[in-house]
């Protein structure tokens, strides 16, 4: 199977091609337009196929799927080039940062019939997902950073959006309500309340730009139990007592974090040449740009999606 990497960041180098170097069933090939970091990541990874830019690579090969780790302002180019070729095609979050690019890409990737996912590896993370489809009624999700106020756009798609997505992916019933509350200082996003509700269940979402740490954490509740990850490494499951078990010490980070399980996923899905989700690609996108209205504007801008996929 030929497989295009495109763009070779630091997630990239740290968490995909550790685990797809790992497989012997594929064929990658690497594209950047940064001549030095092409040539160190190949090397590190005895990757022999480099190409100078991800056209230069699709006129030189055809290729069975992609995965894009360019800067989140080049995806919508990438991915259209790559759909309307009819290559699978995996992004890293988010899809875009404009609901109404998301909205095209995902529209072509369905006249196209070409998979298209977005990298959410909490859905894969061991840890959540043995929280998934639990008798919980109650989600609360933290992600907090040390220092970092930004943008309110930046804040929410390129790292709120987990949040978003994993709430989405754990509450058991439609959302019918939510709340947003922003707080933005001078033009920069310091924190995030979402509220989103539904038939017997609350999930609540947190994010805090100025912390003092960097950190992560879930709490499922309900059912006679609390349960709870912490920085998708540690869990606590609480029932009278407590107990605490962390990640072994030999369990791959890769596999830790899910991105071992969302790159089998998604390679299975361009095998199969398996449909986008688009309800759940939307429904994401769709609350991000809410909650970035509410930052720019304190007004909520979208009315709770019908998960339709019209």
């Amino acid at each position: 199977m030929r497989v295009l990497l495109i763009g070779l960041g630091d997630i990239a180098r740290k968490a995909y091609l550790p685990v797809l170097t790992q497989r012997d069933d594929l064929d990658i090939h690497l594209a950047t337009r940064d001549d030095a970091v092409r040539e160190a990541v190949g090397r590190a990874f005895r990757i022999a196929h480099r190409h100078a830019s991800a056209e230069a690579a699709l006129a030189a090969a055809s290729f069975d799927a992609a995965f894009v780790h360019a800067a989140t302002p080049a995806h919508g180019a990438l991915v259209q080039s790559l759909v309307e070729r009819g290559i699978p095609t995996f992004v890293d979050k988010p899809l875009a940062d404009r609901l109404a690019e998301v909205e095209t890409l995902v529209a072509l990737a369905k006249a196209r019939a070409t998979p298209l996912v977005v990298g959410f590896n909490r859905r894969f993370a061991p840890d959540y997902v043995a929280l998934h489809g639990s008798d919980a009624d109650l989600f609360v999700m933290e992600k907090h950073r040390d220092a970092q106020p930004d943008l309110p756009r930046r804040v929410v798609f390129d790292d709120f959006i987990h949040v978003i997505d994993t709430l989405l992916w754990l509450a058991p019933a439609p959302v019918l309500r939510r709340t947003i509350e922003t707080q933005v200082v001078d033009g920069l996003l310091h924190t995030i309340t979402l509220t989103l509700a539904g038939d017997g269940f609350t999930a609540i979402g947190t994010m805090h730009r100025n912390s003092g740490l960097d950190e992560e954490r879930l709490d499922v509740i309900g059912g006679g139990a609390r349960r709870s990850v912490c920085d998708l490494a540690g869990r606590v499951e609480a029932r009278g007592t407590q107990t605490y078990r962390r990640r072994g010490d030999w369990v791959p980070v890769g596999r830790q974090r899910g991105f071992e399980a969302m790159c089998d996923d998604f390679l299975l899905a361009a095998r199969a040449r398996r449909p986008v989700d688009a309800a759940a690609l939307l429904a994401t996108h769709e609350l991000c740009e809410a909650v970035v209205a509410h930052a720019e504007n304190g007004r909520i801008a979208l009315p709770v999606s019908d998960g339709s996929t019209e």
